[in-house]
């Protein structure tokens, strides 16, 4: 990305992180959402890599075209996942603009350089942006009552561990560890972070 290197590196912190956390959600015991961290854990290493300042590295020319490779093949597979959950809908979206951007770059002029002002496709890049946008809006707010619910449920599970005994707690603590990676308040938020992270990337475009 070219302009000020700072919110390049916030960008890059964020979608790093988000994709860290996708990993760990893969240890789930809960198939689905395994298979919906991978692809996000893709999504979220993918687009700290494209968001990396121009000025500290600019990738060869064959990176492009790998990267739309790797997301068109990403693509492909939220299209087979779909048939099961519209959920995944979302990620054909979203590996279809990483598909595009890579593109974008790969037959740029100055395809050595990362993502700058006046390149793709205007009626495309704005039609991505507002679905981003209008998807940041919508998880933002339905994220704020699940966490309330969350913080409310565990409140809850607190007065009653502290009731049943210091062997009741102790279960209590184990149970959590293990939905740690299900919990639906933070994979909203995870998906919320690289929605963030998106609409960003197309403003630079």
């Amino acid at each position: 990305m070219h302009g000020p290197a700072w919110p390049a590196w916030l960008l890059v912190a964020l979608c790093a992180a988000t994709g860290a956390y996708c990993l760990l959600r893969m240890r789930s015991g809960v198939e689905e959402q395994r298979r919906a961290a991978g692809g996000e854990a893709l999504m979220g290493f993918g687009m700290a890599a494209m968001a990396v300042p121009a000025t500290v590295f600019s990738p060869p020319g064959w990176a492009w075209p790998l990267y739309a490779a790797v997301f068109g093949a990403a693509a492909l597979r939220a299209v087979w996942a779909a048939r099961a959950s519209p959920h995944h809908l979302h990620h054909l979206v979203g590996t279809g603009a990483m598909v595009y951007m890579s593109l974008t770059m790969a037959l740029s002029p100055t395809a050595h350089h990362h993502a700058h002002a006046g390149t793709g496709v205007p009626l495309v890049t704005g039609a991505l942006l507002l679905y981003f946008t209008g998807y940041v809006l919508l998880s933002g707010a339905r994220l704020v009552p699940v966490a309330a619910a969350g913080g409310t449920g565990a409140v809850a599970s607190g007065t009653g561990a502290a009731a049943g005994g210091t062997g009741t707690a102790t279960g209590g603590a184990d149970a959590t560890a293990v939905r740690w990676g299900d919990r639906p308040e933070l994979a909203r938020a995870c998906r919320l972070s690289m929605g963030i992270g998106m609409v960003a990337m197309l403003l630079a475009m």
